[in-house]
């Protein structure tokens, strides 16, 4: 499997067809919402394996930060491995911009995949996003 950071317009659609089968279709939240005004100003990362988009991501710097979001992966491929790939690729991209540290909304089910890559819980306060229950986690770069 490899992750590569989206730069033509196909690897771009790719990340957002993975993007539509988890969110819009398994998670039900309204396309509207998924697509935002970030699209154009984040980078974003497409993981393949044999040439077919299995996991998608992007990042955008905010306040100095790395603010991951939009993290999935396929139902068939969860379990080995891409979200973790994922995450490497959105710091690595982030951190070769600037970027000291990383923050991300966590649904609330996923918190402890993010804590096994290093993020915390930032404030424990709960809040929905597109009627998912979400926590703040926070990473700090190893100095």
């Amino acid at each position: 499997m490899e992750a590569i950071i989206a730069k033509t317009e196909k690897q771009l659609n790719d990340a957002f067809f993975v993007r539509k089968e988890v969110f819009v279709k398994e998670q039900h939240v309204p396309e509207e919402e998924e697509i935002d005004q970030f699209e154009d100003t984040s980078e974003h990362i497409v993981v393949y394996d044999g040439g077919q988009p299995v996991g998608a991501g992007r990042w955008r710097l905010k306040d100095g930060h790395g603010k991951l979001e939009r993290i999935c992966v396929m139902k068939s491929h969860r379990s080995l491995g891409v979200g973790a790939i994922i995450m490497r690729a959105l710091e690595k991209a982030a951190e070769a911009k600037g970027a000291d540290s990383f923050i991300l909304h966590a649904q609330t089910q996923a918190v402890p995949f993010y804590e096994k890559q290093g993020y915390r819980v930032t404030s424990g306060e709960e809040f929905l996003d597109a009627g998912i229950p979400h926590l703040e986690m926070v990473k700090k770069q190893k100095l």
